[in-house]
């Protein structure tokens, strides 16, 4: 039986059971492995290229967020298999959702600027040919960790452990990885957050689309190919993995001011939290699909190291 304290109670921290635990450890481990290898491969590619493109500059900094996106899951993955009991102390747990959420919005506002770079490419060519360096691009990269960053470093000034009965064993949590403390001031942040991405990337995608149509077919089937195949994966991407957890937050963050809720509703508005905010992980898992159809030399590379293994593999023959 579980007694929550009436802190526990406003910030809707919920222990989960033992399976629910296993799978979102599980999730967490099945991410890792495929997120790790191919976002490193990535930046190991693009560190190797020279940045002579805003689009070059932004995948390689959207695959520096994946990796230290997905490097911190490990804390998470034992956070889960210890049944939701933090063992690590109070700085760790204040710098591990720091840094999950940092990375998580440099990933969605890379993206934003892959998408917006590409618009300007495919609709404004000549004219945007002066604004499409990258001597620009890096102010931008800048200006976006320096806003993230300040904009995510509250999240470190606070107190992010809480201790709940259950059982009548004390449980430290870490609410700091789910941001389950929250206030009615974080619905305006969060809106802002995501409506900017949200409302770029849609309008980017539909000029694209607009543009797109008035080409001809055989005249540029190779350029209509890639601009498709780009709005396909950043979509899919976008909708699977942030999309669900923004709108899950504006309802948890507006339940959050009721303080008249059954334990049920509790815990129901927690698990969703949870299970939407490990779904942005996915995002890590996503990224080198679309690193492998956007950049050539990332293709490349990996289609030697797949097919040196299957000559590898092959019988000689006599």
């Amino acid at each position: 039986m579980m007694n929550y304290t009436e802190e526990a109670r406003h910030g809707f921290y919920t222990k989960g059971s033992h399976h629910e635990n296993i799978l979102f450890a599980s999730f967490y481990i099945l991410v890792f492995v495929v997120a790790v290898p191919g976002n490193t491969l990535a930046l190991w590619v693009f560190c190797r290229q020279a940045d002579t493109s805003p689009s070059k500059l932004f995948l390689k900094h959207l695959a520096i967020a994946d990796v230290s996106y997905v490097l911190i899951l490990p804390m998470r993955m034992v956070y889960h298999f210890s049944d939701s009991s933090w063992p690590f102390g109070e700085v760790p747990c204040r710098l591990v959702g720091f840094l999950f959420y940092l990375n998580m919005y440099c990933s969605l506002y890379f993206m934003t600027c892959i998408s917006l770079d590409r618009l300007l490419a495919l609709v404004l060519p000549l004219r945007s040919r002066s604004m499409r360096k990258a001597s620009y691009a890096r102010v931008v990269v800048v200006i976006l960790w320096v806003t993230v960053t300040v904009s995510m470093a509250p999240l470190l000034f606070s107190k992010k452990q809480t201790m709940i009965q259950v059982d009548n064993t004390t449980v430290v949590m870490c609410n700091q990885l789910y941001l389950e403390k929250t206030s009615p001031n974080a619905l305006v942040s969060t809106m802002v957050a995501f409506s900017i991405p949200l409302v770029t990337i849609v309008v980017s995608y539909i000029l694209i689309l607009l543009k797109l149509k008035g080409i001809e077919q055989q005249e540029g089937s190779s350029i209509r190919d890639k601009a498709i195949r780009m709005i396909l994966l950043i979509m899919v991407n976008f909708l699977v993995a942030f999309v669900p957890y923004h709108l899950n937050r504006f309802i948890y963050i507006e339940r959050h001011t009721h303080s008249d809720m059954e334990t049920a509703s509790i815990e129901a508005l927690a698990l969703a939290n949870r299970v939407t905010s490990a779904l942005t992980c996915l995002s890590g898992a996503l990224d080198p699909i679309m690193y492998f159809f956007l950049a050539r030399t990332y293709q490349n590379i990996l289609l030697q190291l797949f097919c040196r293994d299957r000559r590898v593999d092959q019988p000689t023959t006599t």
